[in-house]
C-alpha cells in the first residue's frame, strides 16, 4: 500500500492509502555490447540484408519472366505474393545460415520484407527498360 497526502481546498492534509504500484525514478537498465557481440550484431545484420536483397532479386527477374509489363496482371497481387513466399523463405534460410529468428521482432521481419520488395520492384523496372 501507498501512502499520499493530499491537501484540502480549507488548508487540512488527508492521507489517503492506494493499491496502485510504487513509481521507481530509477533509469531502466541498459545492456552493454562487448565488441565481440556488436561484430557480431553487425556481421549478422549484413548477412539478413544481403540474404533479403537477393531473394527480391530473384523475385523481381521472376515477376519480369512470368508478367512482363504486368498490364494483364495487378502489380500489387504480386507484391503480395512475392512478401509472403519471401517470409516463408527466409523462415528456413537464417537458421540454416546460423541467425536466429527467434530473436527478430516485428521491427526485423519489416526490415527484411521492405527490402525484398524493394528490391523486387527496383529489378523489376531496370528489366522492363
Amino acid at each position: 500500500m501507498k501512502k499520499e497526502s493530499k491537501v484540502k481546498s480549507d488548508g487540512t492534509k488527508k492521507v489517503v492509502q492506494t493499491d496502485a504500484p510504487a513509481v521507481s525514478t530509477k533509469p531502466a537498465a541498459i545492456k552493454v555490447k562487448t565488441p565481440e557481440e556488436r561484430k557480431v550484431a553487425h556481421i549478422q545484420g549484413i548477412i539478413k540484408t544481403a540474404v533479403a536483397a537477393f531473394l527480391g532479386m530473384i523475385a523481381g527477374l521472376g515477376a519480369f519472366l512470368q508478367f512482363g509489363a504486368g498490364t494483364e496482371t495487378k502489380w500489387y497481387a504480386v507484391l503480395v505474393i512475392v512478401g509472403v513466399l519471401a517470409y516463408y523463405a527466409q523462415r528456413f534460410i537464417y537458421p540454416a545460415i546460423n541467425i536466429n529468428t527467434k530473436e527478430f521482432g516485428p521491427k526485423d521481419w519489416f526490415y527484411v520484407e521492405f527490402i525484398v520488395i524493394d528490391f523486387c520492384l527496383v529489378t523489376w523496372v531496370l528489366l522492363l527498360n
